[in-house]
């Protein structure tokens, strides 16, 4: 039975592990006493016993994780296809379940294949449906599930072309209170702190290119490397063969936990990274000189997208994933930490298009709970 005194609040999505922590902290923050649910997957990758950051990591945070096994339509067919694409019904059938043993006031996807059965199942059982969209285009998910929605929060204003323009507010998009925290840097280390990361699940082209001249890097740079589940062996090898001094200068993390990011943030002078909309966020807010390379098959071109809008500001430069060889990254990175004091001179006034972000998503959240 559904407690009176306490409402329920669902969240669910594929890739949205770092904003949900912002909104948390934020609904925290101000005593709120909900009951926060997530309805996600458990692995990351299809097929790899690899846990999501979700699953993860608000569980620390108080709110209770329910699994669900759903699938999604593969961008390439792999020996996983068939059997991804037949657990989609289940993944309804345990949404509906779950939303209807909750009951909650109302559902906040942040997007990803996951967040579909979650959606569905919510209109279906007349739940309000807000849906937060990160990126500077449209995620498939989110314009799919959009239909069904009855607001639509966007982190960005290039986004409304893509939804009703009547259901949308532009929000921002929320960032964790420590990220926040992080303060710009008056001057670069020495030597230099690279942080590389592909995202959560890392990226293994991105790790091609750095095996290469990591020995180069090591030599005048220190390096922070979260390298993703499935290069973390290979990479902790490649550490542990280098000579003591190079060691000395190398990191390696399979994943960084979000509740700790800042503290890498705060060492880090330069960041290389993908494109996703909450990394971008993220380096923005820190600002921190990157150089991103979104990813190439990326729906709607997005990662391009959220890179642009930190280029704009004149905190990153971008590659893209056809252009990138060792050379030319190890070329943007040394001109990046000679011009370094020039490009934190420009940005160093420049506002975050994602301040207060958290406060907005849960003002509107709290319209249909309170």
């Amino acid at each position: 039975m559904k407690n009176t005194e306490s409402k329920s609040v669902v969240f669910t999505g594929g890739h949205a592990a770092t904003t949900a922590v912002a909104l948390v902290e934020e609904i925290r923050s101000q005593n709120l006493n909900w009951k926060l649910y997530w309805i996600g997957v458990r692995n990351a990758i299809e097929g790899k016993k690899i846990v999501t950051l979700e699953s993860e990591v608000l569980p620390r945070l108080g709110v209770r994780f329910l699994a669900i096994k759903t699938g999604r339509f593969q961008t390439r067919f792999t020996f996983w296809t068939i059997p991804s694409i037949l657990k989609i019904p289940i993944g309804f059938i345990q949404s509906f379940y779950y939303l209807v043993q909750i009951k909650p006031e109302v559902v906040l996807s942040f997007g990803g294949f996951a967040s579909f059965p979650v959606v569905l199942g919510a209109r279906i059982l007349g739940i309000p449906i807000v849906i937060h969209e990160q990126t500077s285009e449209s995620g498939r998910s989110n314009q799919i599930s959009s239909k069904f929605a009855t607001k639509i929060a966007l982190s960005r204003e290039n986004s409304l072309k893509y939804f009703p323009l009547q259901k949308c507010v532009v929000t921002g998009n929320p960032v964790m209170k420590e990220v926040t925290l992080v303060k710009p840097k008056k001057k670069i280390g020495n030597p230099a702190t690279i942080f590389i990361t592909g995202g959560s699940r890392g990226s293994q082209s991105i790790n091609k290119v750095i095996e290469k001249i990591l020995r180069k890097l090591l030599a005048k740079y220190k390096v922070i490397h979260q390298t993703g589940g499935l290069d973390y062996h290979k990479f902790s090898e490649i550490k542990q063969a280098l000579p003591q001094a190079l060691r000395d200068n190398y990191e390696v993390f399979v994943r960084v936990n979000p509740l700790e990011v800042s503290e890498i943030y705060g060492k880090a002078d330069l960041i290389v990274s993908r494109a996703g909309a909450n990394t971008v966020s993220e380096i923005i807010t820190v600002k921190r000189p990157a150089i991103l390379i979104p990813l190439s098959i990326s729906y709607r071109n997005e990662q391009e997208a959220n890179a642009l809008i930190a280029k704009e500001l004149g905190i990153a430069k971008i590659i893209l994933q056809k252009d990138l060889t060792p050379e030319i990254l190890l070329r943007n990175l040394d001109n990046m930490v000679v011009n370094y004091q020039s490009i934190m001179e420009k940005v160093k006034s420049k506002a975050s298009p994602d301040k207060e972000a958290s406060k907005k998503l849960l003002e509107l959240i709290k319209s249909y709970v309170i």
